[in-house]
């Protein structure tokens, strides 16, 4: 169902600093690139956050009927310690000390990223290519930028003149950075380093003895730069000029503006039409690092096996806690944040869980239309999930006021509602109802039981025993409310 006729998207564009009527390329295709992990180590919290928010995106595109190719790769070589031109390789050290081959680092840590992935719910990528996987595109676009004048050789690497390229181009274009500050803020070389400038960048390093992942090229033994891999990849399977590019804000410099500046100078035109990144995530208001111990893995909070939350949670509660903030606004993990969020999800889930046992109306006390209006614009203001989650909340009161015999829904409205709730909170935020079916039900069998004995207890004027249970019941979270219809229950 082509639904992007009829839902004007708007998207906040990092090149322009606001946000932008989207419109793809080319008439109801999507091409999505996001820069994927460096498979050295565990998936890292914060990065699971960038790529939960981009499967929203792509669950979203999809939902409104746009065929999307979405390419995430996967960094197997040439990025080096600091993201830095000089040093080692991240995964090749690790192979170093741990005494084993590169390719074996790559496997396992591919591997757990894959798993976290699967745990949390993600829809795989269209595409998901590794740097090693295309060293001969990669070797071909370093020739091309030789050739334009814009990249020199000395003693076996490569590197890119930013200085060349900016006389005709913007170096910062993306940042806001300035050549010139960057001179000014640059020490002077120290006369062992290759490069005419401080501020060009590799786009192929010759390798040391001592290097284990090297390829043959032209210029000599070695590896390419990590800049040049994602402009290859995404050129390769999404063309010169594609829709969105997205990745953390750590990357828009220089990693991003390495990937224009050599996308450019091979095509001729601007490579991304819009450009996402997403803010970072804190950790107890503190700046994650596996330095200082403030870190933890993301199948940790999964297993309560960490020393940072007083208890496990669920994949769906994380994913809730996520989509609770902007995007572009800094995220504070914490236990408080988990449990208010384990909260309002279990809210969530009952009141959907509840929808199938509603029963249609005469009439209808809600405006189900203006309220799936007001949740497209949610997601159609540069994928607003805060908005969209308080909308959905209004859903919930509603259900809760059926439940109550307060308000009702006509067969068209309540099939429409249905819908609705399933569309966004299943399909798009990506939340799954881990409690729902058999636990469910037998949950409420034994809540049921109980109200049944507090009534009894009620009627013997056992008033001691009625409020034990009603008490010990609260202590679970579980509310009881009595009314005229008999006593309902809900569980917080």
């Amino acid at each position: 169902m082509e639904r992007y006729k009829e839902n004007q998207l708007k998207v906040y564009n990092s090149l322009t600093k606001q946000k932008e009527e989207f419109k793809p390329i080319t008439d109801g295709y999507v091409g999505m690139y996001v820069c994927g992990p460096t498979v050295y180590s565990n998936a890292h919290l914060g990065n699971v956050r960038t790529f939960m928010f981009f499967d929203v995106v792509y669950r979203y595109l999809l939902h409104l009927g746009y065929k999307v190719r979405y390419v995430r790769n996967i960094t197997d070589a040439g990025h080096l310690e600091n993201d830095a031109d000089e040093g080692e390789d991240r995964i090749a050290k690790k192979a170093r000390l741990e005494e084993i081959e590169p390719m074996e680092v790559v496997q396992r840590y591919t591997v757990d990223f894959h798993n976290v992935l699967k745990n949390y719910n993600f829809l795989p990528p269209s595409i998901e290519p590794t740097a090693t996987g295309h060293i001969v595109e990669q070797i071909e676009m370093i020739k091309e930028i030789i050739e334009k004048g814009l990249a020199y050789e000395v003693n076996g690497s490569v590197y890119f003149d930013v200085l060349e390229y900016n006389k005709s181009n913007h170096y910062g274009i993306l940042s806001g950075r300035k050549v010139e500050d960057l001179i000014h803020n640059t020490r002077a070389l120290d006369g062992q380093s290759d490069k005419k400038n401080p501020q060009d960048f590799a786009l192929w390093k010759k390798a040391e003895e001592r290097h284990i992942m090297r390829w043959p090229s032209p210029w000599s033994d070695g590896f390419p730069g990590w800049h040049l891999e994602c402009s290859v990849m995404s050129t390769k399977y999404l063309g010169e000029s594609f829709d969105i590019h997205g990745g953390g804000m750590d990357l828009k410099f220089p990693h991003h503006e390495c990937e224009i500046a050599q996308s450019q100078t091979c095509s001729g035109v601007k490579p991304v039409n819009y450009w996402m990144h997403t803010n970072m995530l804190l950790l107890n208001s503190q700046k994650m690092a596996k330095s200082t111990g403030n870190f933890i893995l993301p199948n940790e909070i999964l297993s309560g096996e960490n020393d940072i939350l007083p208890k496990a949670f669920s994949a769906s509660v994380v994913r809730f806690f996520n989509m609770q903030a902007n995007y572009r606004s800094i995220l504070d993990f914490s236990g408080e944040a988990l449990e208010a969020s384990e909260k309002g999800h279990a809210k969530l889930m009952e009141a959907v869980n509840f929808l199938e046992k509603i029963e249609a109306g005469k009439t209808s006390t809600f405006d189900v239309q203006n309220w799936k209006t007001a949740c497209y614009a949610a997601m159609n203001d540069d994928f607003n999930t805060p908005i969209l989650i308080s909308h959905l909340f209004e859903a919930v009161k509603l259900i809760n006021q059926i439940k109550e015999k307060n308000a009702s829904l006509t067969v068209e409205d309540l099939s429409e509602f249905k819908t609705i709730i399933h569309s966004f909170v299943f399909d798009v935020l990506g939340l799954m109802n881990e409690n729902s079916q058999d636990n469910s039900e037998k949950i409420n069998g034994v809540v049921e039981l109980l109200i049944k004995l507090r009534k009894e207890a009620r009627e013997n004027k056992d008033w001691a025993l009625s409020d034990q249970i009603r008490d010990e019941l609260i202590e679970l979270g579980i509310q009881l409310k009595d009314g005229k219809e008999g006593t309902t229950f809900s569980i917080n």
